[in-house]
């Protein structure tokens, strides 16, 4: 049974708590189509195989981490966002968007998950201040990991077994206590280890990072970006099904090395 496109778009925005941020983009609908919602894909990035595959699946509303519109909004429509927007608007799709909020939220968002997934601790704290904002994620384990296991665990369960892109391994022998912030974040390396971390989790870093890490005595690891960004699609997807049971929810993944 179909359900009308604001009350999905409602309910993200309500539960994501979209107007507690300063994002580097607009969050919520920046693309309307149909107002009938029968099938939803989430996704990290509003790419053109993305929405190539959301038309192959019949879907009406297309949910992502990176969306169109950023900054001020759009300056101009040309190249690839034209070609995107034609897709969507052709085949009357609608697209949401939701940037920081799902890199936070505390249930659904890209870090909880990557904390998650490496068995941290269930006591956690923020740190690190993005656009007023405490983005980041510090966990710990209960029992100090060999820094090579640590690492280890980041394969395993963020980088689906493959090493890391890259290690800076300047931290403890031991890891305990583990600062995370999916996406590109190495500017929040100097707040993990105020917070006490003796390892911080990104997806893609700064040139400066590696530096900084070895003057700060602190392991980095370099996950991915989009290796670090699935979770929160991910978890929206399980969301949406229970919320709306009436609709057909699928996350659907686009390979990206980056």
């Amino acid at each position: 049974m179909p359900v009308h496109l604001r009350d999905v778009v409602g309910y993200l925005d309500t539960t994501l708590e979209i107007a507690r941020f300063k994002d580097y983009a607009p969050n919520g609908l920046q693309v309307e189509g149909t107002i009938e919602i029968e099938r939803i894909i989430t996704g990290v990035s509003a790419s053109a195989e993305l929405i190539g595959k959301a038309i192959e699946l019949g879907a009406n509303l297309i949910v992502v981490h990176h969306g169109l519109v950023w900054g001020s909004g759009l300056a101009s429509i040309t190249g690839a966002l034209a070609r995107r927007l034609k897709l969507l608007l052709a085949n009357d799709i609608s697209l949401a968007g939701y940037h920081l909020p799902l890199d936070k939220h505390a249930r659904l968002g890209n870090n909880v998950g990557i904390a998650d997934a490496l068995g941290l601790g269930s006591t956690r704290d923020a740190f690190g201040d993005v656009r007023g904002t405490a983005l980041g994620l510090a966990g710990a384990w209960a029992t100090p990991l060999p820094r090579d296991q640590a690492v280890g665990r980041v394969a395993a369960g963020v980088c689906n077994g493959q090493p890391p892109r890259f290690v800076f391994p300047h931290g403890p022998d031991l890891v305990r206590k583990v600062g995370i912030c999916s996406g590109a974040a190495s500017d929040l390396l100097e707040p993990a280890v105020l917070a006490g971390c003796d390892m911080f989790i990104t997806g893609e870093l700064a040139e400066r990072a590696g530096d900084l890490a070895k003057e700060l005595q602190v392991t980095l690891v370099a996950a991915g970006h989009v290796a670090t960004e699935v979770f929160g699609p991910m978890r929206l997807a399980d969301d949406l099904r229970i919320k709306f049971p009436g609709v057909e929810v699928q996350f659907v993944p686009v390979g990206n090395p980056l």
